[in-house]
């Protein structure tokens, strides 16, 4: 028999834990860890990126899907599988979860939120001939990395802290970069040729922000920063940006401070579905126009597979298309 003191009456009682397993059929019990599947709302997609995650400011199940750009929280995700107003994602979300507790297959939630992995050591190497090999290729020299506080990085330690325990990993090698804010903090690592560690995001950060001069009549929001030192390299006049990813868009007040300081911004991300979402996403919101590569799917590959004279010869027409929208 069921217990009535369980019912609820209003959406934020009931649990984003299992909105969250009942909504998207998870195959585990959330209980406070991170969660990864593939996209719900991009059936093509083949790398998960949906990601399941503990906001910690308000201990509350979130969501975020690279795939798409889509996210938010647990009403948010029934406003968007069933397509309905708020008012009737409340409605449905308590109706749903009542019935639940009144089922045999009640379980009590259990919730505590797990510590993540964090960086606690850096330790810097000098440049390499592999390093520099590997950077210009895409037509990024020593001067342009140091500029943007690109380092070459011998390993790095990850700490999470548990109950009882410190666990710690060490990662890194022969080409492991660090990317540096202007205090000097690390907001992002990055292996080119590792498939698990890849990245490493530190924190969020707006790449290329602190080297921004004001002196040149365009601004180019690119895919990445690698691809924003590539573009940079190619001697336009332009000034270059970078968000964490094509599906973080730079935040309104910040496209305002911005659009005072050029005469036109543009976009250029990369030429897959989440790079075509993200210049539309850019034009309607922002009324920034851009487009996407046509011989590659982003300029640094593009640079490094046919070599500066046919990017050029692809890159001249459509950034004057764009400028003159």
């Amino acid at each position: 028999m069921f217990n009535t003191k369980n019912i609820v009456g209003e959406g934020q009682d009931v649990p984003s834990t299992w909105v969250f397993q009942y909504y998207l059929d998870l195959p585990e019990q959330l209980t406070g860890q991170d969660v990864k599947i593939k996209s719900i709302f991009n059936p093509n997609e083949r790398t998960p990126s949906f990601c399941i995650y503990v906001d910690k400011s308000i201990m509350q199940y979130k969501f975020k899907d690279f795939s798409t750009g889509k996210s938010g929280n647990k009403v948010d995700l029934i406003k968007l599988v069933f397509n309905l107003e708020y008012h009737g994602a409340m409605t449905r979300m308590v109706s749903d979860y009542n019935k639940y507790v009144r089922s045999s297959e009640y379980v009590q939630p259990k919730f505590q939120a797990q510590s993540k992995w964090q960086i606690d050591f850096i330790k810097e190497r000098g440049w390499t001939t592999e390093d520099r090999k590997f950077w210009l290729s895409f037509r990024i020299g020593k001067t342009m990395l140091e500029e943007y506080n690109v380092k070459p990085i011998d390993y790095y330690n990850l700490i999470k802290e548990g109950s009882e325990e410190v666990n710690k990993l060490t990662i890194g090698s022969k080409w492991c970069y660090g990317y540096f804010d202007k205090n000097d903090e690390v907001y992002k690592m990055y292996q080119p040729f590792s498939k698990k560690y890849k990245f490493y995001k530190a924190k969020s950060y707006l790449q290329g922000k602190d080297q921004l001069k004001f002196d040149q009549p365009y601004l180019v929001i690119c895919s990445s920063l690698k691809d924003a030192m590539c573009l940079k390299s190619m001697g336009y006049n332009i000034e270059v940006i970078s968000p964490d990813s094509e599906n973080t868009m730079i935040k309104p007040h910040i496209i305002e401070h911005l659009k005072k300081k050029y005469k036109k911004i543009i976009t250029l991300f990369d030429n897959d579905e989440a790079g075509k979402h993200a210049v539309d996403m850019y034009a309607k919101t922002y009324n920034i126009y851009g487009f996407v590569p046509t011989i590659c799917k982003d300029i640094s590959d593009a640079m490094k597979l046919h070599g500066f004279d046919k990017v050029h010869a692809m890159l001249k027409p459509l950034l004057k298309e764009t400028l003159n929208k």
